[in-house]
């Protein structure tokens, strides 16, 4: 990754990770990021337009940097990280089946089993694909999307769907949050959509047993560190002015502390998964991305806790989008689920990470 530029000396200058991390260092305040000037899924269409998600591959050598642009991507906004980081894990997905994704279109990861999920199954024709898909980011933003559809006794299987397809219903009203509403996330209701057999991506299980499945759960913990980074520059923008006794709040000044040795302890982890799966790119390294993924929601989690006290009410309600990044990051860190995520680490650990 290209090191970033020192930043003018300032009361942020020395907040953010220098040692080769994950994130960028923090800019001064006169070169803060800014609020999107774009809707989410103009910013999206942009990006993948321009190219600007033609990230390396898992496992290619530039995981780092890879993890890094997806960071950077979340810490401006997290509905764009996480719409970009689902079309660059579809990417991959082709990528490591030897097939190309189509130029210009934007993709995404419908794989979510709630409620029963997609089914494929034979039907007039061929293979149809059926059922109703939950949590689907992108549903008006995406051309193309990578299904996870169960088969019965044979697991599941995996489909690229053309989104065009009239017989795809999208069912607005499923997603009721503040938070992550700008990813266009609804359920979305597949009415028997044939399937040709090209568009059959991989065997049986192909989605889960790869180790890029491991590999990009550690991606999208990337992009949750990036919205906490946008947080605590957030917080450090407000702390910088001095009282007019010339000091600052030393407890407002712990809270920050705290966060920064979080989000940077978070940071180098990242940087040393990414080494190792770099260094071995088919091994899943299935504890070392479970362990990168709780520190990083442990990080995510101190954030949350000491930002709003941290910043105050002034931020809290007379910010455009302070609370919206803490509603956001709420949200989006529920994709680890835990205890439940913890219990299967601290298994995997005792057992030797078999």
């Amino acid at each position: 990754m290209t090191a970033a530029p020192e930043p003018a000396p300032s009361c942020v200058a020395d907040r953010a990770p220098r040692s080769g991390g994950i994130l960028d260092p923090v800019p001064a305040p006169d070169g803060a990021p800014q609020p999107l000037p774009a809707a989410v899924g103009t910013v999206f269409a942009t990006a993948v337009d321009a190219g600007t998600l033609d990230l390396p591959l898992p496992g290619s050598g530039a995981t780092a940097d890879r993890w890094a642009r997806l960071a950077r991507l979340g810490r401006r906004d997290l509905s764009v990280g996480r719409l970009a980081e689902g079309h660059a894990d579809a990417v991959a997905i082709l990528a490591g089946h030897d097939r190309i994704a189509r130029p210009g279109a934007r993709y995404g990861v419908w794989a979510s089993r709630a409620g029963g999920g997609a089914r494929i199954g034979s039907g007039a024709g061929g293979l149809r694909l059926a059922g109703t898909v939950r949590f689907c980011s992108g549903t008006h933003l995406l051309d193309r999307a990578l299904v996870v559809a169960g088969t019965g006794a044979t697991g599941t299987r995996m489909v690229e769907l053309d989104l065009h397809d009239p017989r795809i219903e999208r069912r607005g009203g499923a997603w009721r949050a503040a938070g992550m509403a700008a990813a266009d996330t609804q359920d979305v209701v597949l009415h028997d959509v044939p399937v040709p057999p090209e568009a059959v991506v991989g065997g049986p299980d192909a989605y889960t047993r790869r180790p890029g499945f491991a590999h990009g759960g550690a991606g999208v913990a990337a992009v949750w560190l990036g919205g906490a980074a946008g947080i605590v520059d957030e917080v450090a923008g407000g702390l910088c002015p001095r009282s007019r006794h010339g000091e600052r709040d030393p407890h407002r000044l712990a809270g920050f502390g705290g966060m920064h040795a979080a989000v940077a302890g978070a940071d180098a982890l990242l940087r040393v998964t990414a080494e190792c799966i770099d260094a071995a790119p088919d091994d899943p390294h299935a504890v070392a991305v479970a362990t990168v993924r709780a520190a990083v929601e442990r990080a995510c989690r101190t954030v949350l806790d000491a930002a709003p006290e941290c910043a105050g009410v002034g931020a809290l309600a007379g910010s455009d989008g302070f609370a919206a990044r803490l509603a956001d990051l709420q949200v989006y860190l529920r994709q680890h689920h835990g205890d439940r995520d913890r219990a299967e680490l601290g298994g995997l650990v005792l057992d030797g990470g078999a």
